[in-house]
């Protein structure tokens, strides 16, 4: 079978599962369960076969492509394909989807039947984004994948769940209708040159065009960027958008969390990286040291809000805020070490973050209660999942030789730079550097706080340990933890061609037309559309107005005269 062909039908063998879900008695509960988790499995087995068979094609931008016409009066095509940023992305989407479906089994006793047609719907939403290379199936995707996540979170959620639901999806929606308006106009400057498209390989490769200026000029593009970043950074979440996040987490059931925390906020950083920065890349790079803030502050501020919760679920979920600032860090400090270390990262959080939430619901079933103070002196009572608990907080943190410490290690590298880096890039990546030791703090705090000391509290006294399907769902994770930290070049190798192809070049000509080719740093702070144009390196300093500039000519000319202390003349 061809690989695009594969593609496609990993893309919607979930929602036919759905389907098939739909005609089986509602009371049957085992059979909805057992074809959900087949279905899910059958969707990760067929995505490893792209996977294990990736060779990029350095003469296009993607790979297994599959195109036609949808909508052709207005340009809208049926267009997939993938790069192997995109491809790893889809096998983490496929490898969380049946994890959460297998982790639901003993947690899900009403409406079951529903429960697994979202998570299934969900799961085609999410691969759609990754797959999407035309900017109105993107959006259609972006937006469907909605509807399943708010009624797991409203039906299936905590006590709140219906004041979480309802911020999610303001946040949510207010981003997708600026990202909505800009997918319009972008068609509309693109019909200036030509027919019309939504074509994302058309947008961004050579002979673009939006690269032309009478099809958008500077302030058009600003805002457009703007437009798109708004959308991206609420699902990242950046700071300051993130404060739905944590209620959204905290009463999502637990299949709901590890999605949300595994893929969904992954699609934030996705969406950076495939149409903010090579759609405009010059905006990118001047915009590029207030990303690079606000991802610093978003690392510090998400780790002090972690130290000092008292429910688990709620300490992990802003753990996730300060994690997915260090990727955005490394997206926007534009060199390939720093973007492919985000990448990778995002991967990490996956699997270390989905596999946190996992033993957070774990835990949750056996004591009904997510407070800290609960707990104390576990490792005595169940030992395996202390264990794996362990293993899962040493990857959060970075040890090295596990997943962690290679993406961070990447994303700091990178962001430094080589000399004559920016002092911005210079003082984000020590800033950054702090993060990693919050994150130190509060993550070995909670394990001590939970795991170690005194059993002091006889509701733990007789806890179940493990059972044999907690530890299938918990397991691949815990074993990529491991094989990422021992051998990460079996995964940067997918996607390092990408990153330099689709990412890194646009953004290093964007770079050079605005600062000089032989500049190393990354950013020029020009805030607002209309502003003077960045000077060149060695570019003399225009006159100011009224004001005429003196040259000092001795008398029968020749070189013009230097005043005292003033140095060569420009």
């Amino acid at each position: 079978m061809e690989s695009n062909v594969l593609l496609n039908l990993v893309l919607y063998l979930p929602l036919l599962g759905a389907l098939a879900i739909g005609f089986l008695p509602r009371e049957q509960h085992v059979w909805i369960r057992n074809t959900a988790l087949a279905v899910g499995l059958a969707a990760f087995a067929l995505s490893l076969g792209p996977l294990f068979g990736f060779k990029p094609n350095p003469n296009v931008p993607y790979d297994y492509v599959t195109e036609f016409d949808w909508i052709k009066q207005f340009g809208i095509k049926y267009k997939t394909g993938v790069d192997g940023i995109s491809l790893v992305l889809l096998v983490l989407t496929t490898l969380l989807s049946w994890i959460a479906i297998l982790s639901s089994f003993g947690a899900i006793r009403e409406r079951v039947k529903e429960y697994y047609i979202c998570l299934l719907l969900l799961e085609t939403g999410m691969l759609g984004v990754f797959l999407a290379l035309d900017l109105v199936l993107f959006y259609v995707f972006w937006e469907a994948m909605l509807i399943p996540m708010y009624f797991l979170i409203g039906i299936w959620g905590g006590p709140r769940r219906a004041y979480a639901t309802i911020k999610f999806v303001l946040y949510t929606l207010a981003g997708s209708l600026l990202m909505l308006v800009a997918i319009v106009w972008v068609y509309v400057a693109s019909a200036k040159m030509g027919p019309g498209t939504f074509d994302l390989t058309v947008l961004t490769g050579p002979g673009s065009p939006l690269a032309n200026s009478s099809a958008l000029g500077p302030d058009e593009r600003f805002w457009l960027f703007l437009a798109f970043a708004a959308a991206f950074a609420i699902k990242v979440p950046m700071f300051p958008f993130h404060t739905w996040l944590p209620d959204a987490h905290v009463e999502a059931p637990t299949a709901g969390s590890v999605i949300l925390a595994g893929i969904l906020l992954k699609m934030g950083t996705y969406g950076f990286l495939r149409y903010c920065m090579p759609l405009f890349p010059d905006v990118a790079v001047q915009l590029a040291p207030w990303f690079l803030i606000l991802s610093v502050i978003g690392i510090i501020y998400g780790a002090l809000m972690a130290y000092v919760q008292t429910d688990i679920k709620r300490l992990v979920a802003y753990s996730s805020v300060s994690h997915l600032g260090f990727c955005t860090l490394g997206l926007f400090a534009f060199t390939r070490e720093a973007v492919a270390g985000s990448v990778l990262q995002m991967v990490n959080h996956g699997l270390s973050t989905g596999a946190l939430f996992l033993m957070v619901g774990m835990i949750y079933e056996r004591r009904h209660t997510r407070e800290i103070t609960e707990f104390g002196g576990l490792w005595k009572v169940i030992p395996v999942f202390a264990a794996f608990f362990l293993i899962t907080t040493l990857s959060s943190i970075g040890l090295p030789g596990l997943n962690g410490f290679v993406g961070e290690f990447m994303i700091l590298l990178g962001t430094w730079g080589p000399p004559g880096t920016s002092a911005v890039m210079r003082w984000s990546a020590i800033l950054a550097a702090t993060g990693v030791v919050l994150g130190a703090v509060y993550m070995l705090w909670l394990f001590q706080r939970m795991m170690q000391g005194p059993l002091d509290n006889r509701e733990n006294l007789r806890l179940p340990d493990l059972n044999m399907r907690e530890i299938l769902t918990l397991a691949p994770l815990v074993l990529l933890m491991f094989w990422i930290g021992v051998r990460p070049t079996l995964v940067t190798d997918l996607f390092g061609p990408a990153v330099s192809k689709n990412v890194v070049q646009g953004v290093e000509t964007a770079k050079a037309s605005l600062m000089g080719p032989e500049t190393p740093s990354t950013g020029i702070p020009v805030p607002f559309p209309g502003s003077p144009p960045p000077r060149r390196p060695g570019e003399p300093r225009p006159g100011r107005p009224g004001r005429p500039q003196i040259r000092l000519t001795p008398p029968g000319g020749g070189t013009p005269a230097v005043p005292p202390g003033t140095g060569a003349p420009r």
